[in-house]
This record gives C-alpha cells, sequence and structure tokens, in this order.
C-alpha cells in the first residue's frame, strides 16, 4: 500500500515544484519507489507535433530521476498560464475530481510513495462553473496529508500564518513548513523562520538554498511525513 503527501506552496511562483522535486530525488536515493503527482497544470508549452508538454512534470522527473512515465503525472494539463478554472474554461476539459481520484488511485498501485503537488496556493480554484473544486477539495478527495512550502524572504510571515490557519481551520493535516530560497546569513529570513514556527506551531523540516541539489533530510524524517 503506497503512503501519500500533499504539497501545498503558500502562493504561487514560491518553488514547490523545485522543492518537490528534491523530495522526490530523496526518497529516490533512499531506495523508495517514488512517484509524481498533480492534479492540474497550466502555463504549459506544446512540442513541435502541437502535442501539450506537462512542464513541472518534466522538470521533477528530470531532477530527481525517477522512472515514472510523465502520462502518468497529471490527468490535465493546459497551455494558457492562468488559474486552472480559467485556462479549462478557455480550452476546455474542465477537471473531474472523479477522474482525479482514479488516476491517484493507479499511480499510488504502482508505486510505495506518491508526491502530489498543489497549483498555486490553498485557494486556488481548479473548476469554477457548473461546479466548483478549489485546491482542499483535491486534498480531501485523496485523504492526505500536507506540506507547506514557502519562500523564506520578506512577507513569508504573513502568507504562511494565513495559509497555515486556513487549512488548520478547515481540518487539514499539516506536518511542517519547507523554507525554499533560504540565505543563512541573512537576519531578516532566520527571524521568519523563528516567528513563522510560533506562529503556527509547525516544525521548519528543511531549508532549501539557492542552487540546492539535494534536501537536507533524514530519511526517517521524510519518510514518515507520508501517509
Amino acid at each position: 500500500m503506497s503512503k501519500g503527501l500533499f504539497i501545498v506552496g503558500t502562493e504561487t511562483d514560491i518553488g514547490k515544484t523545485y522543492v518537490t522535486g528534491l523530495l522526490l530525488k530523496a526518497l529516490r536515493d533512499s531506495g523508495q519507489r517514488a512517484a509524481y503527482f498533480k492534479a492540474a497544470m497550466s502555463g504549459n508549452a506544446r512540442d513541435a507535433d502541437g502535442n501539450l508538454l506537462p512542464g513541472d512534470a518534466l522538470w521533477v522527473k528530470t531532477v530527481s530521476g525517477i522512472e515514472q512515465p510523465v502520462r502518468e503525472m497529471c490527468p490535465y494539463v493546459y497551455e494558457n498560464a492562468y488559474s486552472p478554472h480559467l485556462a479549462a474554461q478557455i480550452e476546455g476539459n474542465p477537471i473531474e475530481l472523479h477522474v482525479v481520484k482514479e488516476r491517484f488511485a493507479e499511480v499510488s498501485q504502482r508505486y510505495n510513495y506518491v508526491t502530489v503537488e498543489g497549483s498555486g496556493g490553498i485557494l486556488c480554484p481548479l473548476r469554477f462553473d457548473d461546479k466548483q473544486i478549489l485546491l482542499e477539495d483535491v486534498i480531501r478527495a485523496l485523504n492526505l496529508p500536507c506540506l507547506l512550502v514557502a519562500d523564506a524572504g520578506l512577507g513569508t510571515i504573513n502568507s504562511v500564518v494565513l495559509t497555515a490557519e486556513y487549512m488548520l481551520a478547515r481540518k487539514l493535516p499539516v506536518k511542517g513548513m519547507i523554507f525554499n530560497r533560504f540565505h543563512p546569513e541573512s537576519v531578516l529570513e532566520q527571524d521568519n523562520l523563528r516567528m513563522c514556527q510560533r506562529l503556527t506551531g509547525l516544525p521548519v523540516l528543511a531549508c532549501v538554498k539557492p542552487g540546492d541539489t539535494t534536501l537536507a533530510i533524514d530519511t526517517q524524517t521524510l519518510t514518515e511525513l507520508y501517509e
């Protein structure tokens, strides 16, 4: 039976794909059969034949070295770099939650650990027409614990605490935090880590410096995040 973990960013473009790739690399390096999954991916390019290429999935596969085929990684891929709900409205093929669950279940049958990356932040709308699906609905449907990924720089206290409080109020389990783009010499960023831990009660599990190719977290701590 596989175990899973859902990666939630405090906002867009804070490096959750980068951190997810390092998480998968750490699992693979420890000998685990690790897989990646993302319900919806927007802002993707096309190949010479006009096929959409899931950019986040390709990057994660490259950096982590996992053997999982890209076709298994994301059921909904959009070209426009918009929120998935808007990209789907423009391009068609709106998200169906039962499809996401079925595809996730298929991946879970073949791998020991499945890391699921969210789109945008916790309030990202994945569908908003006759049906309304937010990122939190996917977390509940897959029944996974969560890990917060945040930028270590200025403004992170507000975004981390608001995200954590929203998720805890809605009974979405959060295991801890990883900070990206961390500069150890920065007094500001060191204080951000302390303040985020104090205000949320969540542990900082790792910090990722610019250019890091490995994640500074021991195997036992990492695997215990997955349920």
